[in-house]
């Protein structure tokens, strides 16, 4: 038996091939490489049941992740999120068994820490010593600490408008952070200039493949997590649609290895209102998306106006039948005040456009009867506390407080 099954690297557009033991970032054509692993192989040394005595954190798949030697492993107990029943928010949509995959308790506080934990595992490993990236935020802070825990020089640049603990998390990593007045965008091609200049490692989203493989390991624990049966819908806040693109992987690839039966879940991309291209080009039957405009919205995470890996997010929506659907900043705001009012649960933004996207699909008949569904909360509410604004009584010493109406 091997740590790791990784095989190598293709092109989902092009079907080039490249070796994992060397730096590779985009194929020669420019789309974002994948990672595959010898499956067959694997089928055949490996059973599931072995997964039992192991540790809980995403580490317990490491067959199936692209580190090949454990003392290469960047971690800090990353994985093994709760997958939380939501009863009294699913009688007031009217979806009977409904979860939440809290992604919250997790390191940093995000699912980036996924990505972030085997990325630079895998760059630690490739012998990596400087890395770049442009970030919403999160993305920035969980690559920072990881890469300051494995060694790594870290530089980030990220829109000034990004929420303010996420920058505070990449200083106190010790990264190299700078900000633009601009988007996402324009951080990328800050960026991008400075690897071309200096020669560093760029960790950019799907410039790299490994981000993918950490991401995936959210589609692999909610198998488990249900018994290897899988859920009817899966609704994911997408932005550069990583995560959405490792869980279809990461499903695929259970499939292969016969550790899942049944039908594949329908995947849901969620959007923001006023930045949803991938709704616009699913709503069009296209296969990649244009660039968005003047993109805002609350939900800062999924503010991407053009992501890299759009055809491969817009792959997994057609090929399980799911759809792409946009959210107002209204909504997601009522959403996230629903849930912790309902379930106690403090969650990002992003997360309460997932919510707000299988209410508005089980009232349209989308999301049927008795159907299992799964919503990923991304994060931590705590990550963006200053959209929450309050102005209770203040009282003096001595005042009583009054009788609760009702």
């Amino acid at each position: 038996m091997r740590f790791s099954y990784v095989s190598h690297l293709y092109c989902p557009k092009c079907a080039r091939t490249y070796d994992v033991d060397h730096v590779h970032q985009l194929c020669e054509c420019g789309s974002p490489l994948l990672v595959a692993y010898d499956l067959e192989a694997m089928r055949q040394q490996v059973a599931r049941e072995m997964l039992k005595e192991r540790e809980p954190s995403l580490w317990r798949y490491h067959e199936l992740l692209p580190v090949k030697r454990p003392e290469h492993i960047v971690s800090l107990g990353e994985g093994m999120t709760p997958l939380v029943p939501m009863p009294r928010l699913g009688r007031n949509i009217g979806i009977d068994s409904l979860y939440m995959k809290d992604e919250g308790v997790i390191p940093t506080g995000t699912f980036k820490a996924r990505g972030a934990a085997v990325g630079v595992s895998k760059a630690k490993e490739l012998g990596v010593k400087q890395l770049a990236m442009p970030t919403n935020g999160n993305a920035g802070a969980a690559w920072s600490l990881y890469a300051a825990r494995a060694g790594i020089r870290a530089t980030v640049v990220m829109p000034v408008d990004a929420p303010e603990l996420t920058r505070k998390e990449c200083a106190i990593a010790g990264a190299e952070l700078y900000f633009v007045n601009g988007l996402i965008s324009d951080a990328g091609q800050i960026v991008a200039k400075a690897i071309r200049e200096y020669g560093w490692y760029d960790a950019s989203t799907l410039k790299e493949p490994y981000r993918i493989e950490g991401k995936k390991t959210m589609g692999l624990e909610i198998a488990e997590q249900f018994a290897w049966q899988l859920p009817d819908v899966i609704l994911y806040p997408t932005g550069g649609g990583v995560g959405i693109i490792g869980i279809y992987k990461a499903l695929k690839e259970l499939q292969a290895l016969g550790w899942v039966d049944g039908k594949m879940p329908r995947l849901v991309a969620v959007q923001a209102e006023h930045c949803a291209p991938i709704v616009k080009a699913w709503n069009e039957k296209k296969r990649e998306s244009e660039f968005w405009p003047n993109s805002h919205t609350v939900a800062f995470g999924i503010n991407v106006p053009k992501a890299l890996g759009d055809f491969l997010v817009l792959e997994a929506v057609y090929e399980t039948d799911g759809c792409a659907i946009a959210i107002s900043d209204k909504d997601i705001l009522a959403e996230q005040q629903a849930v912790a009012k309902l379930e106690g649960a403090f969650i990002c933004p992003e997360g309460a456009a997932a919510f707000a996207a299988a209410r508005k699909l089980r009232e349209s008949g989308w999301i049927r009867d008795g159907e299992t569904v799964v919503v990923l909360n991304t994060g931590t509410g705590l990550k963006y506390a200053d959209l929450i604004q309050v102005a209770p009584p203040v009282l003096e010493p001595g005042d009583e407080l009054p009788k609760e109406n009702g």
